[in-house]
């Protein structure tokens, strides 16, 4: 056996498993309570949880030892229940090495006290927003039906002015997907830092959605329309997951989001019971790889089923997408949405195939330039520049002796032209 993960991992814990306090209309993972008709509180013990955390200790091959808390709600365990793990982690911290902490909450439960302990401890938050009012309270409200934006904004007020790190996912749905520019402002108002935006897509059948999710075409002009107004004015400003991803590839690296990777399984889940599952998606009786107190987590992440749930990903790619020119930019997407056919009529092809394809194309040009200027050791956000002069003045018309188009102050030839030759 060996003593470490032999690539990195990810452990989306559920300590609370699929409890919540939210009834988010398209949440897929609510029913998941379902496979624990047995448990009484939904909360993982603090013996299994010292278990979890040592073997997470254990199997993780990285110097910086990283913990990612989900739910359901995790908030609902109260402070108390993560001061908890807290010491644990430091009884079993080996010496010299850095524990961190993240936890993803809907916000409504944040408050002051939650906010001076995050900040102490220095967690890494993720807060989930789907926009303004309208768009969030849409899907987003309590088991009574009752709206949660305005609980949600009071969190990431209170987050930002604990100056925690603070991480916004946006869900992409039928609503919000059809106002790209708006939800945009609205982020770029609350001076959000990072976002990320993730596509809803909820099956219904074989080969069918239900009525929230987001169109292949509605996703792709979204992103498209994002990414234009982000490649004009907030390069280096805010950070956006999917445009960071594009980017990878272009660059020469492997993508770290695992939806985007060649072969996926890194991301793993260890619920209430310590019970095993492949992927966040992927909760279910098939998936089931085992228990943490029977079978050591780093044999479970480095077992053969993990390994070919992970390169199944790769090895059931369809010919239409192995041909693709823009392969390398999403490799499939994730397998949980690869559902529908080729044009060919080959099963296993993406249902947001079409989406990603456009994205992916518009974004080519741009994301080749974005490369150049890291070659030539250029900041990125001189594409800012470059794209708004040269909507007035191509830049292959700047002469060589011309103010460069970047705003460096330099000429051409002395700046961006090398990059613009790579």
């Amino acid at each position: 056996m060996a003593s470490t993960g032999k690539r990195e991992f990810q452990v989306m814990a559920k300590p609370v498993g699929a409890i919540c306090n939210l009834d988010c209309g398209y949440c897929y993972y609510l029913e998941k309570e379902e496979l624990y008709p047995k448990s009484v509180s939904h909360r993982m013990a603090d013996d299994l949880l010292e278990i979890y955390i040592e073997q997470h200790i254990e199997a993780c091959p990285e110097e910086n030892i990283f913990f990612s808390w989900h739910g359901g709600e995790p908030t609902l365990l109260g402070i108390g229940y993560f001061k908890k793990i807290l010491e644990i982690q430091q009884k079993l911290r080996p010496f010299g090495r850095k524990i961190l902490n993240g936890i993803q909450t809907n916000g409504t439960l944040i408050d002051e006290e939650w906010c001076r302990f995050l900040a102490a401890e220095q967690f890494h938050v993720g807060l989930s927003i789907d926009g303004p009012k309208d768009l969030h309270d849409h899907y987003r409200v309590t088991k009574k039906g009752e709206a949660t934006h305005k609980q949600v904004m009071h969190a990431y007020r209170l987050l930002k002015k604990h100056r925690i790190h603070c991480d916004l996912l946006c869900v992409v749905n039928e609503r919000n997907a059809r106002q790209p520019a708006m939800l945009y402002r609205f982020f770029k108002d609350l001076d959000a830092v990072y976002l990320q935006f993730l596509p809803l897509v909820n099956r219904l059948g074989e080969s069918d959605v239900k009525g929230e999710s987001v169109t292949p075409k509605a996703y792709g002009d979204f992103l498209c329309a994002i990414f234009d107004e982000w490649a004009h004015y907030d390069v280096g400003r805010i950070t956006i997951q999917n445009f960071d991803e594009a980017l990878r590839p272009y660059i020469g690296l492997d993508h770290s989001l695992c939806i985007l990777r060649e072969t996926c399984g890194e991301v793993v889940i260890v619920e209430h019971t310590g019970d095993f599952y492949s992927c966040d998606h992927f909760v279910n009786a098939e998936h089931r790889l085992g228990n943490i107190t029977e079978t050591p987590l780093v044999e479970l992440i480095n077992g053969k089923e993990q390994e070919k749930f992970g390169n199944d990903k790769r090895d059931t790619l369809p010919k239409y997408c192995r041909e693709c020119e823009v392969l390398s930019s999403c490799n499939g997407g994730c397998p949980k949405d690869r559902f529908i056919q080729t044009p060919d009529g080959e099963d296993g092809l993406n249902y947001l195939c079409a989406g990603y394809k456009q994205f992916y194309t518009h974004a080519k040009p741009y994301l080749e330039k974005f490369a150049e200027l890291r070659k030539a050791k250029k900041p990125a956000a001189n594409m800012m520049k470059i794209l708004r002069d040269g909507e007035k003045k191509p830049v292959r018309d700047v002469g060589r002796n011309d103010p460069c188009p970047c705003g460096s102050g330099k000429k051409y030839k002395k700046c961006c032209l090398g990059a613009a030759v790579v």
